[in-house]
């Protein structure tokens, strides 16, 4: 079974990210398939609309820490090099993936994001490189690397929500629900999770309605604006700053972390704030 399903059903082209059992966590082959996913939908001319999901509980987990963070030896190398690290080396694996979940920001046709679950880290990367998001009011986004090991490649937090916002995201590494997500302005609607597919459906259904040229137009001009504000080179930057994060001591400590405790154990460390990954111990060792 594809670790990405591509299904057309009329005028939508169904795309699935299909690793439930790791909650749809990305590895080397995800962002591949899913951009050769959207390239299949854009030669149909009988698609008109994407809907992008999730399998399983989740939307999206972000990448699949238990290969990248806590592997040792050989796997993960990709991540995180042995120093000195080659960060030309790095910056062409991660821009690599950064183009391949832009494929959705380049796509001909209209994406929508349906999220449930969650939809964090690098999972939010893919979706917020979709058209539109529409969010179960229990699911969360949030990009929680911020704190440590990692900076959002894709950029799009700050032309989704301006900079004051970004950065109260991006400062503290929250997730947030789609509730507070839709408040904000970050995504398109939130409903009840027992809505959500009826929703998405509505909105891709009426969109479909509309020729593929007209569509094409519209997604151009307005993809034209926030692309004229710098962001091929604001990505650029952030794709470079990713690799830094991993590469710095702080970085270092949070995959020895991982390796000698465990992913879940190092991730529930820094979201909470327990660890002091300069000093390389718990800041309240009753918690840690």
């Amino acid at each position: 079974m594809s670790k990405v399903l591509y299904e057309k059903d009329g005028r939508i082209a169904r795309v699935t990210l299909n690793r439930p059992e790791v909650m749809n966590a990305i590895d080397d082959e995800v962002p591949a398939l899913l951009e050769e996913a959207v390239e299949r939908a854009n030669t149909d001319a009988g698609v008109h609309v994407i809907v992008l999901s999730g399998a399983g509980k989740a939307f999206c987990s972000g990448y699949d820490l238990a290969y990248y963070a806590q592997a040792t030896g050989g796997a993960g190398h990709e991540a995180t090099q042995e120093m000195p690290w080659d960060p030309m080396k790095d910056y062409a694996f991660m821009m690599r993936n950064t183009q391949r979940f832009m494929s959705l920001w380049r796509s001909h046709r209209p994406v929508i994001a349906k999220v449930h679950g969650f939809a964090v880290a690098g999972g939010s990367d893919i979706a917020l490189c979709a058209d539109m998001i529409v969010m179960a009011e229990d699911a969360e986004i949030g990009y929680m690397p911020a704190r440590v090991w990692g900076c959002p490649t894709t950029a799009m937090w700050v032309y989704r929500l301006g900079p004051e916002k970004a950065k109260r995201m991006l400062f503290t590494g929250d997730r947030i629900d789609g509730r507070e997500a839709e408040r904000i302005g970050l995504v398109h609607k939130a409903v009840p999770a027992s809505d959500l597919d009826d929703e998405v459906e509505r909105l891709a259904e009426r969109i479909a309605t509309v020729p593929t040229n007209q569509l094409m137009m519209q997604k151009l001009v307005i993809n034209q604006a926030i692309e004229a504000m710098g962001l091929a080179q604001t990505q650029m930057f952030a794709t470079i700053f990713d690799g830094i994060t991993r590469h710095s001591p702080e970085g270092i400590n949070f995959k020895h972390r991982a390796e000698e405790r465990g992913w879940k154990e190092a991730v529930r460390e820094r979201d909470l704030g327990t660890f002091d990954w300069t000093q390389n111990r718990p800041i309240n060792p009753q918690r840690g």
